[in-house]
């Protein structure tokens, strides 16, 4: 069963766990087990991904309860007309919020993407980042007998391909437990100390004007077992408990 965070005539809300897909690809197909399909069986009737989250990401995913909607609706979307707020565990200490005006390459998938053209310029991409506890852990990664990491607030400006992976790694800060942008040894780590298997990137909150009764709406997407274990493990808060507190 999937957890349904929020549903009207319009949308359905569900709070993706990490490592499923949202929909059947030809790229897996050994996979049985998808969001899209698991969430029709279970409000009994067809929905339209409005959006899209990576595999091993996390957190709030929204789908449009018929195809009309999904037509009116998918421009806001596409244009980035919502607030995404999201929280990831890096490597290192991060001192102070900034914000990393940095351009992308296009990212293409070998298989899917081996007839697209890979010259073209740079996107642009811009992700507000913002810390908000670190810890300092007593095992090794190198040559330092400890290691410190840091817990993220991250607010994608843009919607580029695995942005926010790309953009913590450019700052030599990777996310724990990206295996494409992040560093082995860090999720090593995490693997053997804290039993993490997975990326540590959640979609903690989305917001945007319902466009049918422009008001606000805003989505929030509960930590799973990983985040809150690490939570406790290092005494860092849950974000979203202390920003109902503020």
């Amino acid at each position: 069963m999937l957890d349904i965070i929020y549903q009207d005539q319009y949308f359905v809300a569900v709070n993706k766990p990490a490592g499923m897909l949202v929909h059947r690809s030809w790229l897996d197909k050994h996979e049985t087990q998808f969001v899209m399909q698991t969430l029709r069986d279970q409000i009994g009737q067809h929905v339209f991904p409005l959006h899209r989250l990576d595999r091993p990401t996390s957190g709030v995913l929204v789908f449009a309860l018929s195809s009309e909607v999904a037509s009116a609706v998918m421009p806001m979307f596409a244009n980035q007309q919502m607030e995404k707020t999201y929280h990831a565990v890096v490597r290192g200490w991060i001192e102070q919020a900034d914000v990393l005006d940095y351009p992308l390459k296009v990212e293409l998938d070998k298989i899917a993407d081996k007839f697209a053209q890979e010259a073209k310029e740079p996107q642009s991409a811009v992700t507000a980042y913002r810390p908000l506890a670190n810890v300092e852990v007593p095992f090794s990664t190198g040559k330092f007998a400890t290691t410190r990491y840091s817990l993220m607030e991250l607010k994608p400006k843009t919607g580029r391909k695995h942005q926010l992976r790309r953009h913590m790694a450019h700052l030599r800060h990777p996310i724990v437990g990206d295996t494409t942008h992040g560093d082995g040894k860090h999720n090593r780590l995490y693997r053997e100390q804290y039993q993490v298997q997975r990326l540590m990137l959640h979609a903690s909150q989305l917001s945007f004007i319902h466009p049918y009764t422009e008001q606000m709406v805003t989505l929030n997407a509960g930590f799973d077992d990983d985040w809150q274990r690490l939570f406790s493990t290092f005494s860092w808060p849950d974000p979203q408990q202390k920003s109902l507190l503020d």
